[in-house]
Order: structure tokens, then sequence, then C-alpha cells
């Protein structure tokens, strides 16, 4: 899982290195590198590339793609570790959308974290001038397409392949950006070629590390490490384009990850007493 989240950082620095490109280029790049990997990969493993649950996939793959097109854009207008923070407040979103679409309950005490996480919230964007409201409005916005993609995944469970579902998005992807670059383009300039053309085979390769972590260890134990990408990209954003956070603003960066993981904790305990086996 460290090894993913690191991989995962890589990205968000080569994205804000090259975030003077537009948003739709670099959604371009990003997915056509994976989108091609896969496609490989279900050929070789003889998996049927439209899957079973269209209607599904196509909607996880809508999400999925506008929530980077509002990531991207975010990390043009705020520092990239405060984005990436607050993007990772998907999972709240994604409790009170299971709550209607899948009908799951919430705890109480969850409810405090929920809170905790918003007060975080408040805190970057009251102490940290550089978080606009359009760029706090961008980020907010990728989390709940986020939240949408998760349940949407466990709406299909487990009746498609992995391969299938992440091809959908990334074809998609793909095909969005494209149609994006017809109408902007601005050519890359010497080394950022090769950054952009290792997003791709960063992502996929991000998604196999935390995928083989979650079958390795138990999801409470494994999944809080996860939000190190976090703190691997607050760091380098400050190493590497001097983008550090006040006292307030890193206060309000700590809290919004302590209590997704607190979050994390308690929703597997819940279901471990609900199916102890």
């Amino acid at each position: 899982m460290i090894l993913s989240a690191l991989s995962f950082a890589v990205m968000n620095i080569i994205i804000r290195y090259v975030n003077h490109l537009p948003v739709f280029q670099l959604v371009f790049f990003r997915s056509i590198g994976t989108a091609a990997i896969t496609l490989f990969l279900i050929h070789r493993a003889q998996l049927p590339v439209l899957g079973s649950h269209r209607g599904l996939l196509i909607s996880r793959a809508l999400f999925g793609v506008s929530s980077m097109l509002c990531f991207y854009k975010a990390i043009q207008l705020m520092p990239v570790g405060t984005a990436v923070s607050l993007r990772y407040l998907s999972p709240i979103f994604a409790s009170f959308i299971a709550i209607f679409m899948l009908k799951e309950e919430v705890r109480p005490i969850q409810w405090l974290f929920f809170i905790g996480a918003f007060f975080g919230v408040a805190l970057i964007k009251g102490f940290d001038t550089r978080v606009s409201m359009e760029g706090l409005a961008f980020i907010l916005t990728a989390a709940l397409l986020s939240a949408f993609v998760y349940t949407t995944i466990r709406k299909i469970s487990t009746r498609e392949h992995p391969l299938v579902i992440i091809n959908y998005f990334m074809v998609l992807s793909t095909i969005v950006g494209a149609c994006g670059c017809l109408y902007e383009w601005q050519n890359p300039q010497g080394v950022e070629w090769p950054l952009l053309l290792s997003l791709g085979l960063l992502g996929f390769v991000a998604q196999v590390w935390m995928t083989k972590a979650l079958q390795t260890a138990e999801t409470n134990l494994i999944t809080p490490v996860k939000y190190s990408e976090a703190i691997f990209t607050l760091l380098a954003g400050w190493m590497i384009f001097g983008e550090d956070q006040n006292a307030y603003a890193l206060a309000g960066v700590l809290l919004v990850i302590c209590a997704l993981v607190a979050n994390v904790y308690v929703k597997h305990k819940s279901r471990k007493a609900l199916n102890p086996s």
C-alpha cells in the first residue's frame, strides 16, 4: 500500500509540474497508457471486453472521468497537497450516498468523524489564502463524484472483472480527453513528454499494488496507509514547489485524514460484527 501511495503521489506531482497544460490534455495522457495496458490484459485473459452490466459500467466511467477533470483543475488552483487531502473526503460523501443507494446504516460515532472532517475543510479554507472558492468547489465536486464511483463499484460488486471496470473508465477518459484536445492543445516541451507518457503506467502500477495490498491484509489495517499519499504529496509540494502550509491549514489537513482513518476503522469493525465469518 505504501508503494501504491508513492506511485499516486508521483502522479500528483507530475500533474502539478505540468499544470499549465489544458486539463483535457492531462486526462488524455493519464488515461491512454492505462487503457492500452488493460485492453492487452483483457485480450490475453479472454475476458468479455464489454462486460454484462453496461449501464453501471458506463455510469462508473462517467463519474470517474468527471471527477478526474475536476481534480486536475483543482490542482491548477490550489496547492497540490491540499487538493489531494480534500479529495479524500470522498469516503465521507460515499457514506451519505450509501444510506440511500445501498440502504446502509451510519453509526452515531461516524457522524462525529464527518463533522471533524468538514471542520478540517473549514480550517483549510479559512487559513490558507491560496484556496479560493473556485478551487474549493472543484475539489469538493471531485470528491463527491469519486463517492459515486465507489458506490457504483459496490453495486457492481464482484459481477464484473476489475480489469473490465478499469477499462471502461480509462477508455472513456481517453475519448473525453482526446475530444477536449481537439479544441485546446498545447505542445509539451522537453521532459514534459516522458513525464506525461509515464502517467498511465504509474496509474496502472499503483492500482495493482493497492489491489495486492487489500488482498494481503485486513482492510482496517491496510486502508489507512493509503492516506499516506496525502502526506507524501504534501511533503513533495513543499520541497519541490515551495507549497508550505501554515499551522492552521496543516491542522485542518491532519484533522481530515484522522477523521477518514477513524471512519474506515469503525466501518470495518461494524461489518465484522455483522459478518463474523
